[in-house]
């Protein structure tokens, strides 16, 4: 499984981070720092989470 973010469209909520840190870094302005990440086995359910916690839709699920 994969994942991508949009910095265009990420705006700093910071949800996907709140849901699944161990997924998601942030920047000093809560912005998703990830681009384009393999996520590590057993951490696929938590990248989900994350991703649909994020309002703007920024992160896309590869799977």
């Amino acid at each position: 499984m994969r994942i991508t973010v949009d910095p265009e469209v990420c705006s700093g909520h910071g949800r996907c981070n709140a849901m699944a840190p161990e997924v998601y870094q942030l920047d000093d302005m809560a912005h998703c720092i990830v681009r384009d990440m393999e996520v590590p086995a057993g951490l696929e359910d938590k990248a989900r989470l994350g991703a649909a916690s994020c309002p703007e839709r920024a992160i896309t699920v590869h799977e």
